[in-house]
C-alpha cells in the first residue's frame, strides 16, 4: 500500500449540493473533456439550478509516475481547459484518498457536498452514491482504450525528453486538449516525468 500524505482539510462549511463529476486527472485528458462536457450539457437540460462541481481525487498521493501532477497541477489544466470552453461557474475541489470504500461518500462530500446529482461512467462509483442517495446519471465511456490514464501518462512521459514543441503537441494532442498539452509544456511540468524513474502503470 502507498502512503499517502496528509489530508487536506475540508471547508468549514459542506458546499451546496451540485452536479458532481469526479476523476483523478493524471493527466485531464480527452475522455474526462468529453465527459464533463456531457455533465455540462446535461446540467443545462435537467438542473441548470445546480453548480457544476469537478472533484480531484487522490489529492493526497505521493508523487510518482502513477500519480505524477499535484492536486494543484491537475486544477490549473482543468481551468485552462474550463476558460477555452467557455463553462465559468464550474468549482473545482480536491478529494484525498481514504482507501475505505464503504465510507467514502461520507467523505467525499466534505468536500464536494452533499447529495446533489453523480455523473460518471464507473459502475463501482455509481454504486457507492446510488447506495448514499445520491441521484447518478450514467454516461458511456468514450474511446476508453485510447483515453486510458496509464495510457496517456506513459505517452507524455516518453515525449518528455522530445526537444521538438510541434512534435510533442503534435503527439499528445492525439489524447489530450491542445491548450491543456500548450500548459503542460509552457509551465515545465511536462518535462519533469523523464526524471521520475519509473515505467507507468496500468492504472485509470
Amino acid at each position: 500500500m502507498t502512503d499517502l500524505l496528509p489530508d487536506h482539510d475540508p471547508p468549514e462549511s459542506p458546499p451546496a449540493p451540485g452536479l458532481v463529476v469526479l476523476g483523478r486527472f493524471q493527466p485531464f485528458h480527452l475522455g474526462h473533456a468529453l465527459m464533463i462536457s456531457a455533465a455540462e450539457e446535461w446540467r443545462n437540460l435537467n438542473s441548470p439550478e445546480l453548480r457544476l462541481v469537478i472533484a480531484i481525487g487522490s489529492s493526497n498521493r505521493p508523487e510518482s509516475m502513477e500519480n505524477p501532477w499535484s492536486p494543484e497541477e491537475r486544477e490549473t489544466m482543468l481551468d485552462a481547459w474550463l476558460q477555452a470552453e467557455g463553462i465559468g461557474d464550474a468549482r473545482v475541489v480536491s478529494v484525498p484518498d481514504i482507501e475505505d470504500p464503504p465510507n467514502w461518500v461520507a467523505h467525499a462530500e466534505r468536500y464536494h457536498g452533499v447529495a446533489g446529482v453523480f455523473f460518471t461512467s464507473d459502475v463501482a462509483s455509481a454504486e457507492l452514491y446510488e447506495s448514499a442517495g445520491w441521484t447518478v446519471v450514467m454516461t458511456p465511456l468514450e474511446s476508453r482504450d485510447s483515453f486510458e490514464g496509464w495510457r496517456v501518462r506513459e505517452t507524455a512521459r516518453m515525449m518528455s525528453t522530445v526537444d521538438d514543441e510541434e512534435a510533442v503537441r503534435s503527439v499528445l494532442s492525439q489524447s489530450m486538449p491542445s491548450v491543456v498539452v500548450d500548459h503542460l509544456i509552457d509551465c515545465g511540468a511536462l518535462r519533469r516525468l523523464a526524471f521520475l524513474g519509473e515505467g507507468g502503470e496500468p492504472v485509470g
